[in-house]
């Protein structure tokens, strides 16, 4: 099994409900700010050029749950694990947590798309220098 990958985030104002308790939709953007933080560690990026086209990764499914409140200033540290390596898909498990608090969990997946200018994504099969080093961190 190979170790998650790490990033943490500096819980902002902005990210937090008239309460001071962070608004679930700032979990989202966080998920997919460690995507892209992970995609960097291994070279690549959320929408690059491969083999002369533009591919990119739109989200097709995101769930979270939330576990405990996170407020205005908390660190929160993200493990990122990826559980799953399809043909065309990519699925991620987030866990957030702060002191050793569980906070949230979530997932994601994503699917490689050609981006043709001016068209609509086409979704492609993962090429095989992204699908390899993804799938040298799956869970399993």
């Amino acid at each position: 099994m190979s170790a998650p990958f790490h990033t943490s985030r500096f819980v902002e104002f902005s990210d937090t409900d008239m309460a001071g308790i962070m608004h679930f939709s700032a979990f989202f953007r966080y998920m997919e700010a460690a995507e892209h933080a992970l995609l960097r560690s291994l070279g690549f990026s959320v929408y690059s050029e491969v083999g002369g086209e533009v591919v990119s990764f739109p989200r097709v499914a995101v769930s979270c749950e939330f576990h405990s409140p996170a407020r205005c200033e908390d660190v929160l540290e993200i493990d990122v694990t990826v559980e799953r390596v399809g043909t065309k898909s990519v699925t991620y498990r987030f866990a957030f947590s702060q002191h050793g608090r569980d906070v949230a969990t979530g997932t994601m997946t994503s699917v490689c798309c050609r981006i043709p200018h001016g068209h609509p994504p086409v979704s492609i099969p993962i090429p095989a220098e992204i699908a390899d080093k993804l799938r040298a961190m799956t869970s399993g």
